[in-house]
């Protein structure tokens, strides 16, 4: 889940404002823990964010896999995913340079990526 919401019911620990020397890594762990199991849309760290997750929640979701797959995944599996998802483009009879460029301008989205195909 991309997460970029701020604490439901407690400010939390993980701003410079609320640092303190007595912050500890477990304490801040705790507050990281929360902030990923409770994401708050009313309260945003980034507005454009919590706007789709209110507006398209499954745009939300595709938008928090893409990120994850690209910047949260071990290179390994990600370049498993891009060569499955590359995969499917070109068995699906699409020129594999085409697919690669497609794929590409489509930032990882196979559906976006055969509308550019097919367009």
């Amino acid at each position: 889940m991309c997460v970029l919401f701020s604490l439901q019911t407690s400010p939390s620990l993980l701003f410079p404002s609320q640092w303190s020397p007595a912050l500890t890594i477990r304490t801040a762990l705790l507050s990281l823990q929360a902030l990923l199991s409770s994401p708050n849309p009313d309260d945003p760290q980034d507005g454009v964010v919590a706007s789709q997750y209110k507006k398209d929640k499954k745009l939300w979701e595709k938008t928090a896999k893409y990120w994850t797959e690209m910047h949260a995944v071990e290179k390994d599996k990600q370049a498993k995913v891009v060569d499955e998802k590359l995969k499917a483009l070109i068995d699906m009879g699409f020129d594999e340079e085409k697919a690669k460029k497609a794929y590409a301008e489509a930032k990882g989205n196979v559906d976006r990526a055969v509308a550019i195909l097919t367009a």
